[in-house]
């Protein structure tokens, strides 16, 4: 199935969840916030929500510094 995360897509498998969808795009799961759909999503959700064909993924990392 087809989604745009962070404005391209991207073919992914289906039935998959946001947290499994962050392992399958190899990106670490500790400092990101996913907004789905323009809504974000909490973390402890991730494992509950499947992705969908067309959805729209805005996944940010947070990074510190000074």
């Amino acid at each position: 199935m087809k989604v745009f995360i962070n404005g391209e897509t991207k073919e992914i498998p289906a039935e998959v969840n946001l947290a499994e969808l962050l392992k399958y795009l190899a990106l670490p799961d500790e400092r990101i916030a996913i907004e789905l759909n323009k809504q974000v999503v909490r973390k402890k959700d991730w494992k509950d929500i499947k992705v969908s064909d067309a959805d729209k993924i805005e996944v940010i990392h947070f990074v510190g510094g000074g």
